[in-house]
């Protein structure tokens, strides 16, 4: 016969899991908008006659929507709890870029892009939050881990759905379809999230200075490298990926090879969310943060001096590279912060990381035009070295349990 506690585990265990899969649907609706961007930008380069510059502002105004209302996403759902503001998000992320296949102007383009930014702002943190508040210790790495594999899943998908939709209709129809689904995403993942005790407790709810007191002192020092790390990752990944299908185009690859080498890219990172998860519980943190930042650097500039055909046998391990480092990094936000302090600790981080990659497409679309493309990747590549020095802060204060 099941005792009372038998009982309660396992309705908390049931959910646990329905935070975790609301979470990785709104991960995956999210991040596969965001990847399948990428797509895009040189059909609009073409469509409206834009320069590389151009075009990186294009992908700054959805990124940088993306990081600015981090904080207040985070806040505002300290307020009125996390459902309603993650939902709310949701939608105007799935109209705005529904919208942007109805639009014949650059201008409303930006803005509509910019909106989509503003509705993404929300899936992070928020979802970071709601998984972190319902797994406690190690479970809450390996949640968070799944979690971020899970959203990489939605990069290889939708960019392969995306081209498959181009190339028998219309841009215009295949970007209104997605953002048709990021509709039906969101209502998916509401279903599993109604209910579930996913905000703070009242009492854990403390002033703002208090919430954001890991930003103060000699303790917040590991938690700042954390975030610089953060930034220079995703300065690389935002600057590469956006760049990346042209110089594709100029060799003469055509959508689908440009499709597949992001769909490989992602489908590698995704499963560098695992391997890296894996190998930091043998090897260490530090040391598979290390390693696949300067691998990064190496397999950047393979792909820029490599014919089409062997970049696109590099693309998986890029990927593994390029995006493993990130669940290694988000895993770690918990151990470094306090409890009541989650929320703006996870919004503070994807600030960051999330902002210096809004910045870094129309810096390098700016450098690409003035120096040429290859000179600007390089660029890229080598930026991606600074994170080493900075895990020396890091040290005996992250994977304390391993």
């Amino acid at each position: 016969m099941e005792s009372g506690g038998d009982k309660t585990a396992d309705r908390t265990r049931r959910g646990q899991w329905r935070v975790l899969t609301a979470g990785s649907l709104a991960h995956v609706t999210h991040d596969g908008f965001a990847g399948m961007l990428y797509l895009f930008f040189p059909i609009w380069q073409s469509a409206y006659g834009l320069n590389f510059t151009q075009v990186g502002f294009l992908k700054s105004l959805f990124s940088g929507g993306m990081s600015v209302f981090q904080m207040p996403s985070g806040i505002l759902a300290g307020r009125i709890g996390i459902l309603k503001v993650l939902t709310a998000g949701s939608i105007l992320t799935s109209l705005a870029l529904f919208g942007t296949g109805l639009t014949s102007s650059p201008a409303a383009l930006g803005l509509l892009l910019a909106l989509g930014g503003i509705g993404s702002s929300t899936q992070h943190p928020l979802s970071s939050t709601a998984i972190s508040n319902s797994f406690g210790g190690k479970a809450s790495r390996v949640a968070l881990s799944t979690y971020n594999f899970i959203g990489d899943v939605g990069k290889l998908i939708f960019p392969l759905f995306a081209a498959m939709l181009i190339t028998r209709y219309s841009w215009e129809k295949a970007i209104g379809s997605l953002g048709l689904c990021g509709l039906a995403g969101t209502a998916l993942f509401f279903f599993f999230l109604s209910g579930m005790p996913v905000d703070a407790k009242r009492s854990e709810r403390t002033s703002f200075a208090r919430s954001f007191s890991f930003l103060k002192g000699k303790d917040s020092l590991p938690f700042l490298s954390l975030s610089a790390i953060g930034v220079i990752d995703g300065v690389t990944r935002s600057g590469f990926l956006t760049f990346l299908p042209f110089l594709f185009q100029a060799r003469g690859a055509d959508m689908t090879e440009v499709a597949l080498a992001l769909s490989l890219i992602f489908g590698g990172g995704a499963a560098g969310k695992f391997v890296c998860g894996a190998a930091a519980t043998r090897v260490g943190i530090l040391r598979i943060v290390i390693l696949t930042e300067a691998a990064t650097a190496l397999c950047i500039l393979g792909a820029i001096a490599l014919p089409v055909n062997i970049t696109l046998l590099l693309c998986p391990l890029l990927g593994i590279m390029l995006n493993g480092t990130s669940s290694v990094l988000y895993g770690s936000v918990p151990e470094l912060v306090p409890a009541f302090s989650r929320n703006e600790a996870f919004a503070f981080f994807y600030t960051c990381s999330i902002g210096a990659g809004a910045l870094a497409p129309f810096f390098y679309g700016l450098l690409s035009d003035g120096i040429g493309l290859n000179a600007a990747m390089t660029a890229v590549a080598l930026c991606v070295l600074a994170t080493i020095p900075l895990t020396w802060l890091l040290r005996g204060r992250v994977g304390r349990d391993y």
